[in-house]
């Protein structure tokens, strides 16, 4: 199996791993009473995501994109910080993280961790990893196309949560 297929391949199961820790923390927040807002977006989120990865096995294979080092190994690079970086968002929240916008009543906003530093870090490690998992083969367009479709994406998002925030203050 060619070295980039199995990072991508590698990728996808840790998404596997993140949408079951996703799945039993709603669980959790539903038990408090959480609310779920915009679920709308959810299945679009999850076919982006997926036509991410799609796309980069895709576009390497039938584009029959080479690897060039200088910027496959710094993209890799940016990948692996990227993960950490969701990891470190997932062990902060803790049962709070979740790939949906749930609300629970009664629990203050968390600034400890990367969200003292920003507000949004696992949209930071969402937005850097679409970008740079494709380009670490050079898989340019997937990355275009990804992180066009992911800015608008992200936009509707940030709005869903700045209301569900808004509405879980009240």
């Amino acid at each position: 199996m060619p070295p980039y297929t199995l990072l991508v391949l590698l990728v996808a199961f840790e998404r596997l791993i993140e949408l079951n820790t996703a799945r039993r923390n709603a669980a959790w927040s539903y038990e408090r009473g959480g609310t779920e807002h915009g679920g709308g977006h959810y299945p679009v989120m999850v076919l982006l995501h997926t036509g991410l990865l799609a796309g980069c096995l895709a576009e390497v294979h039938y584009g029959q994109r080479p690897f060039v080092a200088a910027l496959g190994w710094p993209m890799l690079a940016l990948v692996v910080a990227a993960m950490l970086l969701r990891w470190w968002c997932v062990a902060v929240l803790g049962p709070r993280w979740n790939t949906r916008v749930i609300v629970v009543p009664g629990l203050p906003l968390v600034d400890r961790g990367p969200y003292r530093l920003m507000r949004h870090p696992n949209y930071l490690a969402v937005v850097v990893e679409g970008a740079a998992l494709p380009l670490a083969h050079g898989a340019w367009i997937t990355a275009l196309c990804f992180t066009a479709a992911n800015a608008k994406l992200l936009s509707v998002r940030l709005r869903c949560e700045k209301a569900a925030l808004g509405v879980a203050a009240a």
